[in-house]
């Protein structure tokens, strides 16, 4: 029996997951090709499509956007002062860490309005496209508006990993903490003195409660959404785990925040016990 059998007891209607180590698959189920609503799984990736275009030039991460003193980097670290949804600023840039829909959208726009060219075309030649996720698609929203595969984001996964889109210093940048005194919420985890996210990906600290295993590094980092879905890096034990599944978080929250732990704990118990 493998670590990922324990997917099958979810109180979910489909799941299908993929764990790895030094970025191979080593275990998986379900059905890997069918697609999934990632929900804000999508921000990661529409923040790489961001990064591509920093390392192309047409935009920056101190470029203003939006209110004073906000700029593309605060908006992928979700530091630009803005709701959850909300068009308006809500209070000044690098103030809270206000997790932010409309942030996520504000750089996507920028990158768009800098490419000349819709932002689902440009996430598809800048990144869906060369790194092979030929199964992920943009559907509204670039901060929630994502359909994809496990297979996909096994493959995005490896991209991080050993990143060819982007150099390897902007990836650095992506998966470190920004303005790391802030505080702020994990929508449906928990409020957090200090609330550390990087660009476009949630880095894992010390918050506790957390949807990662209490024994992933304080390095881990990933997304998970408010469809069900979840992902995280830990390169500390070099392992990431993908699950995907079809029923949304807040119907199964109290389960999900016990189960996806518990499989992340499982998960790194089993592959460090491994003999190399």
């Amino acid at each position: 029996m493998g670590v990922l059998d324990a997917v099958g007891s979810w109180p979910v209607a489909n799941v299908a997951a993929a764990l790895m180590s030094s970025g191979e698959v080593v275990d998986s189920v379900g059905d890997l090709a069918r697609p999934f609503r990632l929900a804000s799984i999508a921000k990661p990736i529409t923040a790489w499509a961001c990064l591509v275009a920093v390392e192309e030039g047409i935009v920056a991460l101190d470029q203003p956007i939006g209110q004073p003193g906000c700029t593309l980097e605060h908006l992928l670290s979700h530091a630009g002062g803005y709701g959850f949804d909300l068009a308006d600023p809500v209070t000044a840039p690098e103030r809270r860490r206000i997790y932010s829909n409309t942030g996520i959208e504000m750089a996507a726009d920028a990158v768009a309005s800098a490419a000349h060219i819709p932002f689902d075309v440009y996430l598809g030649e800048a990144v869906l496209q060369p790194v092979g996720m030929h199964h992920t698609s943009l559907r509204g929203s670039p901060a929630h508006g994502m359909w994809s595969t496990v297979d996909d984001l096994v493959a995005f996964v490896g991209e991080v990993l050993a990143p060819t889109v982007i150099g390897r210093a902007t990836r650095d940048l992506a998966v470190r903490t920004h303005f790391p005194t802030l505080g702020g919420i994990v929508p449906g985890v928990g409020r957090f003195g200090t609330s550390p996210w990087g660009l476009g990906f949630e880095v894992r600290g010390d918050k506790t409660p957390h949807w990662t295993g209490a024994t992933n590094s304080p390095s881990t980092f990933g997304h998970f959404g408010g469809s069900g879905t979840m992902m995280w890096i830990d390169p500390v034990p070099d392992v990431a785990l993908v699950a995907l599944t079809d029923r949304d978080f807040d119907q199964w929250s109290a389960d999900a925040l016990r189960l996806w732990p518990e499989l992340s704990d499982a998960a790194i118990a089993e592959l460090t016990s491994r003999p190399s």
